[in-house]
């Protein structure tokens, strides 16, 4: 989330612009740019990451 906050503010990009890439509505991109992480899911963050042309790796480990 952080990352794609980053992105769009380094790229300039407007909200509508942002909202048109990841294909969503102008109201969510303040969302995001907020860091309202409890609005969205992982897989809304990945495929908007992935949209924006990020390289996504997921790690996972066995509970200790």
């Amino acid at each position: 989330m952080m990352e794609l906050n980053n992105h769009l503010i380094h790229t300039q990009m407007s909200q509508m612009q942002a909202a048109q890439l990841f294909g969503v509505t102008q109201p969510r991109i303040p969302d995001l740019m907020r860091g309202k992480i409890n609005l969205f899911g992982l897989d809304a963050l990945v495929n908007r990451a992935a949209a924006a042309g990020f390289h996504i790796e997921m790690r996972g480990r066995a509970a200790a």
